[in-house]
């Protein structure tokens, strides 16, 4: 099975996330509709309460569907960004 995480470092430098902390960072963008919320999901899962995680998807479906379904299971979507950066508290 292939490992999604991504450098924290580039992410932090891209979406400009000084101020906080990421503790993981998953890249989705080479999976589909509904895997996307799937590995989204996993990830989530692994982390401890108030944590942060960094997900990298595609445009469209994804960024439309994956902060929704987060939310749905009630998450906090902190910030969307363009090209599909989404940071993510629990």
């Amino acid at each position: 099975m292939a490992d999604y995480r991504i450098n924290d470092t580039e992410i932090r430098r891209r979406m400009k996330m000084t101020d906080l902390k990421v503790n993981d960072t998953i890249d989705i963008t080479d999976v589909l509709c509904p895997v996307t919320f799937v590995k989204a999901k996993v990830a989530l899962e692994e982390l401890d309460e108030g944590q942060v995680i960094s997900i990298r998807m595609n445009d469209g479906e994804p960024v439309q569907n994956v902060p929704r379904s987060i939310k749905e299971e009630g998450h906090a979507v902190t910030r969307l960004q363009q090209k599909g950066f989404l940071l993510l508290a629990m």
